[in-house]
């Protein structure tokens, strides 16, 4: 049996950047999903992780970072999926999870081989996050209604690429075996 947790990838976001509007559509079709299968995980004591960007903010931290996006014109995407006092974060600066930061470490040390994804982007950082946890010999799977997208065409061909090249899961968040 394998140990799982949940990637929850730059929800903490003020979406204050180039291409907000169109992400904005997605990320509000697909956060009643993520608040489902981050309440999914917590009950089944799933170790959720939030992996998210700093902003370019080298000073911050994790509750700096997220009392910023809650004072955000965008603070009811965050405040249903805020991390709750046994989450763990992790802060990233590119687009990958993994990426120069101690997640790979983070996951070793608690046991975990398999990581199911979800947030944002579907066609940029969870596709690349989902490649490098395929070269660190992890399993993936990926929720794709709990991952929000910028170009729907290019999230579809992101989906089929991490299923055909990767060999991830793709699930939807009402599917019982995810956990």
């Amino acid at each position: 049996m394998s140990a799982k947790a949940l990637i929850v990838i730059d929800m903490l976001n003020s979406y204050e950047h180039e291409d907000a509007e169109l992400l904005l559509r997605s990320v509000r079709q697909t956060l009643p999903h993520l608040i489902t299968l981050l309440d999914t995980a917590r009950q089944n004591g799933v170790e959720v992780i939030y992996v998210n960007d700093n902003f370019g903010l080298w000073r911050s931290h994790h509750d700096e970072l997220l009392e910023n996006v809650l004072s955000s014109p965008h603070a009811d995407l965050v405040e249903p999926i805020r991390p709750d006092e046994k989450s763990l974060f992790v802060v990233k600066v590119r687009h990958s999870i993994f990426y120069q930061t101690p997640l790979e470490y983070l996951l070793r040390q608690h046991g975990i081989d398999t990581i199911v994804l979800c947030g944002q982007v579907t066609e940029q950082c969870v596709l690349y996050s989902a490649l490098d946890a395929h070269i660190r010999h992890i399993r993936v799977t990926v929720v794709e209604d709990a991952c929000a997208h910028i170009h729907s065409d290019l999230a579809t061909a992101a989906l089929r690429m991490m299923e055909r090249n990767i060999q991830a899961r793709i699930v939807r968040s009402a599917d019982e075996e995810i956990f």
